[in-house]
C-alpha cells in the first residue's frame, strides 16, 4: 500500500538530479585572443587549496519553469574540517527543495556513499514525497547538473584571477544566479543528456 502511494505521487512530482563539484582558487582556462606565441600568463595566489563545494538539483516537470537551486559549502581550511557535503546536508537540501518546489520529488543521483549512508535512507523511507533513483556507475553524460557545471566554469569562472576566497564565491554565484533566470539554460543541459521528459 505504501509502494502504491508513492508511485501515485512520483507521477506528478517534480524530476530532480543532483550532483556536486568543487571549485577552487585556480581559475579554469579558456581561450583568449592573445598573439599567437605570447601566452598570457594570470598569476594567482599560491593558496589554492581551499575550494568551494556546491551541490546542486535541476529540477523539471512538464507545464512548468525549469529550476535551479544550489546551496555552497566553504571548506574552512582546517586539516581535520569536513571538505564535501554530509548526509545532512544533503538532507537539507531536499527538505529546502521540496518546499521551494511545493510537490513531490523524484530525485536522481550517483552513488556516491554518503548518497547512501543510513541516515539519509531512512530519512528517505519516512517521506512519502521522496523517491530516489541512482544513476549507472560512471555515467555523468545523463546528468544535466554536469551541464551547469560546464556553464559556469566556461563562463563566469573562465580566467578570471582570483584574489580572495570571497572573490571566488561571488562569481559562483553570480553565475549560478544567471542560470536560475534562464531555464532555457537549464532545459538544454537536460536536452544535452539525451534525456526527455514526457507528461503523464
Amino acid at each position: 500500500m505504501a509502494l502504491r502511494g508513492r508511485l501515485a505521487a512520483a507521477r506528478g512530482a517534480w524530476l530532480v538530479f543532483e550532483d556536486e563539484a568543487g571549485f577552487s582558487m585556480t581559475p579554469p582556462h579558456a581561450k583568449t585572443w592573445s598573439q599567437r606565441g605570447r601566452t598570457p600568463v594570470v598569476r594567482v595566489r599560491g593558496r589554492s587549496r581551499r575550494r568551494i563545494s556546491i551541490a546542486a538539483l535541476t529540477c523539471y516537470k512538464p507545464g512548468h519553469r525549469s529550476r535551479l537551486i544550489y546551496r555552497p559549502r566553504r571548506d574552512d581550511g582546517q586539516r581535520d574540517g569536513r571538505k564535501s557535503f554530509s548526509w545532512r546536508d544533503y538532507r537539507d537540501l531536499l527538505i529546502a527543495a521540496h518546499q521551494q518546489l511545493g510537490g513531490p520529488i523524484v530525485l536522481v543521483w550517483d552513488n556516491l556513499n554518503v548518497h547512501k549512508a543510513a541516515g539519509l535512507r531512512e530519512f528517505a523511507e519516512a517521506r512519502d514525497w521522496l523517491t530516489i533513483y541512482y544513476l549507472p556507475p560512471y555515467a555523468p553524460d545523463l546528468n544535466p547538473v554536469e551541464g551547469i557545471w560546464s556553464l559556469l566554469r566556461r563562463g563566469w569562472l573562465s580566467n578570471v584571477a582570483f584574489s580572495t576566497p570571497e572573490h571566488l564565491v561571488q562569481r559562483i554565484r553570480r553565475g549560478l544566479r544567471h542560470i536560475q533566470y534562464r531555464s532555457d539554460l537549464i532545459d538544454g543541459c537536460l536536452a544535452e543528456t539525451g534525456l526527455t521528459i514526457r507528461p503523464t
